[in-house]
């Protein structure tokens, strides 16, 4: 066997040790960028955590690595460990690994082919010491290309992929070719959430589509796939994203946060046949 071939076996070797400390798997996907997957990704990670659940995030956006910036933990060294390196900790219960950690000066682009990604996301599992994990979230790129097919391939038996879509025509496009990549791949469809559904007045309460409303629930119909919730749209999200804080954690009690702790009960009762659903705590974030 050659140096190449022992080496490929080795870390095959180290990846297959580490998954079998991950219970569940889930791909958060998109057809398409700019309809708030790393939010959905986020808070689900969050809300999960805050169950006191062991959740993992694994920021697989190669290109636009932004996760730690929306978990305010951007600037958090990277420590090496006996057997690796130590993921990130934003806060209890959840873990982070992502390329922003590595590549200094955020401005920095990456510009890397298709192997050069494999590898690395073949890395965040093998040279991570992830521990015990309940759920690992895996935050994916817009569309179905390296990333994506590199995910599957190096984990293997992914429990399921959520698609994050908005209501406007073109994402929903977009968001049938995710579902039809996940089937491709005999990844199950866990279900779509339509992001953006909706801006509630603050002044008269009415609902306003800003982006119409209903299009992720028309598309889940047609495609046979269930939908988990609509998350409208409020400027808090925004706001809390950038200070580091998950919606679910910032405004517990808002529309938003309510929407996505009816898609982490969703995801709960999929991955475990209805676990009971506690609420989300306030986080002790680490400074």
């Amino acid at each position: 066997m050659s140096d190449k071939d022992e080496k490929a076996a080795d870390t095959e070797r180290r990846v297959a040790e580490k998954l079998v400390h991950i219970k569940h798997k889930i791909m958060i996907m998109s057809g398409k960028g700019g309809v708030g997957k790393s939010t959905v990704a986020i808070n689900l990670g969050a809300t999960l955590a805050r169950q006191g659940l062991e959740a993992g995030i694994l920021d697989a956006d190669i290109h636009g690595p932004n996760v730690p910036k929306m978990l305010g933990v951007e600037a958090s060294p990277i420590v090496g460990v006996e057997h690796g390196i130590r993921p990130v900790e934003p806060f209890p219960h959840l873990k982070l690994i992502s390329m922003a950690f590595f590549i200094g000066n955020p401005d920095n682009p990456v510009v890397w082919r298709g192997p050069l990604k494999h590898s690395a996301i073949q890395q965040f599992i093998s040279d991570v010491e992830w521990g015990d994990v309940d759920c690992l979230i895996i935050d994916l790129p817009p569309g179905t290309g390296d990333e994506a097919l590199s995910t599957a391939h190096v984990l293997k038996n992914v429990d399921g992929s959520i698609i994050v879509t908005t209501p406007q025509d073109v994402a929903l496009l977009d968001s049938r070719k995710a579902v039809n990549f996940s089937k491709a791949l005999n990844i199950p469809v866990i279900g779509i959430v339509e992001n953006m559904g909706g801006f509630r007045c603050p002044h008269c309460g009415k609902s306003i589509p800003l982006f119409k409303i209903g299009g992720g629930e028309k598309a889940a119909l047609e495609m046979r796939v269930p939908f988990l919730g609509r998350v409208p749209i409020d400027p808090d999200v925004v706001g809390d994203c950038d200070t580091g804080v998950p919606v679910v954690v910032g405004h517990p009690d808002s529309p938003v946060a309510e929407a996505f702790q009816g898609i982490a009960r969703s995801c709960l009762a999929y991955l475990e046949g209805g676990r009971e659903f506690k609420g989300v705590e306030k986080p002790q974030v680490h400074p």
